[in-house]
């Protein structure tokens, strides 16, 4: 058992991670930047310790400040969350050389699977399914030429060491190439220091499907089913279900099975999470795995019971699995809508600010919201916009979506501005609720006509 778990993060994360350990009898020690200095996860925390300006490379994001404020609280763990140090490799190595549990897979399974191009590699000999692309990382345009001319186009470029859409590039035609593949090279110089980029095909119209994975220090590995992360902007997910809609039941089989067996080539350990794309024809192709806690996995644990954060816990101290894949079962349907703090009819531009009044939904069964707002609290400009996590659960899709309306329009934040109404637009969408959407969608078809009607409305209010 663990005697005091320093949490590496900020925000609704921490706040959940938090009362976890709480629960578990389990002194909480946070931290926080000065701009943070009155966030909630400070206030619920045991013990609190400020570690750095507001910049996230100054506080969140650094690793000795970090490791010092659990190494003078006398933790013997760190949990990360997600996003930050979650899946720094090197994080992970000082942590093991300061006798400090990180609350995760080891450095190496880190290191591995955070290299796309590596991950790909070691996927395709674990027999895991891969997109056609190159078969080694792509350096100049000569390469890249003769990569799209063997798998066709539209074709993705991807920076080996990417996330969230950095050094990517989509590629539809042949004379887009020069130019999107010298960008995407710069765009990764710039960020990650290198030119390692590779090239897959595109697969158009694909759902975007992942399986939350457990996995212990005994060779154990289990699955909480799958989730579709499908409807998305810029790469970031805006709304997620659990489980996915219309998905053949032995396509569903399979794609979980083939996330274990990903599992068990890496002998991985604690929660991790790998993702694939899934096209017209139900056929599956692997994409990456991430080896943290997701955002969205709140509707994995609506749907089987399971805690994932505390069975992180569990494994990291060495216990094994407490379920049996015999074990889980699924129940019912689950929705997560991302709160955000920012203004769609403006570009999606951050919102920060004083919150002077907040109700957010509550009452009824099969409702949960994780969220790191209080009224009369300033939200500071510096870090990810996500300012609430609404979950719901109910016996069927269309009780789920019934019931996530209803709490969206109970949603008031006054002082600043969130993409609740279009949170409420995709939950009464039929084509959400029908399974007509994929990766685009969102981007291509339902925001635009979305901001040409919420634009129209304005313009007939200013008339009257």
């Amino acid at each position: 058992m663990f005697n005091k778990v320093l949490v590496a993060n900020r925000g609704e994360i921490a706040v959940r991670i938090i009362r976890a350990l709480r629960e578990l009898d389990i002194y909480s020690v946070a931290v926080y930047s000065t701009a943070d200095k009155e966030a909630l996860h400070t206030e619920l925390a045991d013990h609190a310790i400020c570690i750095g300006g507001p910049k996230v490379l100054d506080s969140y994001a650094n690793p000795v400040a970090i490791l010092s404020a659990a190494l003078s609280a006398g933790c013997d763990g760190i949990h990360p969350g997600y996003g930050f140090l979650s899946e720094k490799a090197d994080f992970v190595e000082l942590c093991e050389e300061a006798g400090i549990t990180f609350i995760g897979p080891n450095s190496h399974i880190i290191e591995t699977m955070g290299n796309k191009h590596q991950a790909r590699l070691t996927m395709i000999e674990a027999g895991v399914p891969v997109t056609p692309g190159s078969k080694g990382l792509v350096y100049s345009l000569e390469e890249a030429k003769a990569v799209a001319s063997d798998i066709g186009y539209p074709l993705m470029i991807k920076a080996s060491d990417g996330g969230g859409g950095k050094g990517m590039r989509m590629v539809n035609e042949a004379q887009e190439l020069k130019s999107l593949f010298l960008e995407a090279q710069a765009e990764t110089k710039a960020i990650y220091g290198n030119k390692d980029l590779y090239i897959e095909k595109m697969i158009s119209e694909a759902r975007h499907i992942e399986v939350q994975l457990l996995g212990d220090h005994y060779g154990n590995v289990i699955h909480l089913g799958e989730r579709d992360c499908s409807i998305q902007r810029n790469h970031q997910k805006v709304l997620e279900m659990a489980p996915a809609m219309d998905l053949n039941d032995s396509v569903r089989h399979d794609l979980c099975q083939a996330a274990v067996k990903a599992c068990e080539a890496l002998n991985y350990t604690n929660a991790g999470t790998v993702e694939f794309l899934v096209d017209k024809d139900q056929k599956f192709y692997f994409m990456e795995m991430n080896t943290r806690l997701q955002v969205e996995h709140p509707v994995s644990e609506m749907v089987t019971g399971v805690d994932i954060v505390k069975e992180q816990l569990f494994i990291a101290m060495g216990r094994p699995l407490t379920y049996k894949q015999e074990d889980i079962t699924f129940n019912g349907f689950a929705i997560e809508c991302r709160l955000n703090a920012e203004d769609p009819m403006n570009q999606f531009r951050p919102s920060s600010g004083h919150v002077s009044r907040l109700i957010l939904p509550s009452g009824g069964l099969g409702l949960r919201v994780e969220s790191c707002l209080y009224s009369d609290y300033t939200l500071p400009p510096f870090y990810d916009s996500m300012i609430a996590k609404i979950i719901t659960h109910q016996p069927t899709v269309e009780e789920a979506f019934a019931v996530m309306r209803r709490a969206l329009v109970e949603v008031v934040v006054d002082g600043l501005t969130t993409n609740v109404e279009l949170l409420e637009a995709l939950a009464d969408s039929i084509e959400v609720m029908t399974n007509q959407f994929h990766t685009k969608t969102l981007e291509t078809n339902f925001l635009p006509q979305w901001l040409n009607e919420m634009n129209e409305t304005a313009s007939q209010l200013k008339e009257r």
